[in-house]
């Protein structure tokens, strides 16, 4: 069927990878750029043993819940996928995400969902991105027809599925503006005086990413991955940030020589400023320093963690664990509703964030370890630690270790609050636990405006 043309298909549905679902003969289409409602003239690039891949090549109608993207660069950087969808459609299409998730994979026959909580903010509601160098950016098909003109530097997002093609972006609506001024100042300067940005494929070059991070609370902190080692050129330009941007309250930088992006590795070096940032939630303040996680929308950051607790139950007498507690965000947020509130996460440099997240809040009944869950969970632990009566676990986006998910069968604790980014795999997880636990509520927060990520907290009671 390749290259084939499927005339007038309709389109019913929206994928959980962010793709427009049609049918054509009880085949499958998924295509990009189209939203329920649209009616569609399809290419097929790729054909599947189950469904097909395809592009529009003609709308022959446009759905009612289609409104115009707000963002140029829709369609080539890869994310905001949705922003072509009406928001109150979204959020729809998101709770039926999580429902047939938990249908489908967890076999949870009507699933406990409650309404989903939409985000407040639909634009610059991020608190941190990371940007890319590249020596050559990547040049939509028309531009590269005057190539000699537009070819040059780019700083931005990768394009989907490749590692070495960076779009350049000089506005973007996902974190508030000065996070565009400082990246656009960072590629003035460097164009301006010849500062080298990374080749992807063959490596070499000075300049090779760019993180900012921002909070609730005012404040702003740059990291500036450099690939060389250039003394000079460097000090030149975190000087040149931090004269014109006196916003920024933490610049820092580390030098990244590696194959790989990953600096958890590597010593970052506190240029101007502190080594970190402050959040503020319902009082409590909460250190973020460069390798720390933080859910990347706070304000409805602020709803998740008010569910979790909510759904905790807690009464002050409990003890809880908290698994993947990052920087200890969730176990200091409950802290003062438990009896102790032990966390535990992979990152030290995270655990590390979260014992001074207790400390300045004055928080003194919770204790933070730093290892593999799977490795941690055993019984001595719970013998010098206690067996928790309330279990919260926030894992990656893998979902939780089977050998993480048998334990927590073993430990049978009477209550396990699961808050996870992705429905699929929580819902392949409590497929297993809901053997010995019901699960009574479900939860959808949307998160992620614009794209088809939705979080979902579930709450599992022991049964009887």
């Amino acid at each position: 069927m390749k290259g084939k043309i499927l005339e007038e298909l309709v389109v019913i549905d929206m994928a959980d990878d962010g793709k427009a679902v049609c049918k054509h003969e009880g085949l499958v289409v998924f295509i990009d750029k189209a939203v329920p409602g649209d009616v569609v003239d399809v290419r097929i690039k790729k054909k599947r043993k189950s469904y097909c891949e395809g592009e529009i090549v003609n709308f022959r109608s446009y759905s009612e819940s289609r409104v115009s993207a707000f963002c140029k660069h829709f369609g080539r950087c890869g994310g905001c996928k949705w922003q072509h969808l009406d928001y109150a459609a979204q959020i729809g299409f998101k709770y039926k995400i999580v429902n047939d998730a938990m249908v489908r994979l967890g076999k949870i026959e009507n699933p406990p969902l409650l309404p989903i909580i939409g985000s407040e903010l639909t634009t610059f509601y991020r608190n941190k991105l990371d940007f890319s160098f590249s020596d050559r950016k990547w040049l939509t098909p028309e531009e590269f027809l005057n190539k000699e003109e537009l070819d040059g530097p780019g700083l931005g997002f990768h394009m989907p599925g490749s590692f070495d093609k960076v779009l350049d972006i000089d506005e973007c609506f996902l974190q508030p503006d000065l996070s565009n001024q400082i990246r656009n100042e960072v590629k003035r300067y460097s164009v301006e005086h010849n500062l080298s940005f990374i080749n992807l494929r063959n490596k070499g070059g000075l300049l090779r990413s760019l993180i900012i991070r921002n909070t609730l609370f005012g404040e702003w902190m740059v990291v500036v991955m450099f690939y060389e080692d250039l003394k000079e050129e460097r000090e030149a330009l975190l000087n040149n940030l931090a004269e014109k941007f006196p916003q920024v309250t933490s610049l820092l930088y580390v030098i990244n020589p590696k194959a790989n992006d990953t600096m958890y590795d590597l010593d970052i070096i506190t240029w101007k400023g502190n080594d970190f940032i402050i959040e503020e939630m319902e009082g409590l303040k909460f250190r973020i320093g460069p390798k720390s996680f933080f859910q990347t929308n706070s304000t409805q950051a602020l709803k998740l963690y008010q569910i979790t607790r909510e759904f905790t139950g807690l009464t002050g007498e409990e003890l809880v664990y908290d698994l993947y507690t990052g920087a200890g965000t969730i176990a200091n947020f409950v802290a003062h509703q438990a009896k102790k509130v032990v966390g535990i996460e992979y990152v030290k440099e995270a655990i590390d964030d979260a014992i001074i997240n207790s400390s300045i809040n004055n928080i003194s009944n919770t204790s933070f370890f730093a290892g593999d869950m799977k490795d941690l969970l055993t019984e001595d632990f719970f013998a010098i630690h206690g067996r928790p009566d309330v279990i919260i676990t926030d894992p990656p986006r893998a979902g939780m270790h089977l050998d993480v998910v048998n334990q927590l069968l073993a430990v049978k604790a009477k209550r396990i609050v699961y808050v996870s980014c992705n429905p699929a795999t929580q819902a392949r997880d409590l497929e297993l636990l809901k053997s010995i636990y019901s699960i009574d509520k479900l939860q959808p927060v949307d998160m992620f405006p614009h794209t088809a990520h939705v979080e979902n907290v579930a709450l599992l009671n022991l049964m009887e």
